[in-house]
């Protein structure tokens, strides 16, 4: 019995070894994954205050001499692809959110 019993040790202290450095390994991963996130993040709010940034140019020109209602009436294609940007940029926050969210939950132990 008692070489059975040694013969398990070794094989357990080798399972402990291997579980913990794929814990560390995945630990290491999700923290890569968190700042890369973390990043991305800060890239498309550089993203949104570009475009709120043009947003504020477009109403200052069009604001003078009431081109806005003209190209809104003279294009409805631009207020088309303008209000597609919008929706994309909802969908697109909604799935960032959702990211942050399951990785918020998966960072928890």
């Amino acid at each position: 019995m008692a070489r059975k019993e040694d013969e398990v040790r070794p094989n357990n202290a080798l399972l402990e070894g291997k579980l913990i450095e794929n814990f560390v390994s995945l630990q290491k991963v999700l923290t890569n994954l968190a700042v890369k996130l973390d990043s991305l993040s800060g890239q498309i709010s550089k993203f949104l205050q570009l475009f709120e940034i043009s947003a504020k140019s477009f109403a200052e020109k069009t604001s003078g001499g009431g081109e806005a209602s003209e190209i809104q009436a003279g294009s409805p294609a631009l207020a088309n692809k303008i209000d597609a940007l919008l929706e994309q940029n909802k969908t697109i926050a909604r799935g960032l959110t959702l990211i942050e969210e399951k990785l918020r939950g998966n960072l928890r132990f």
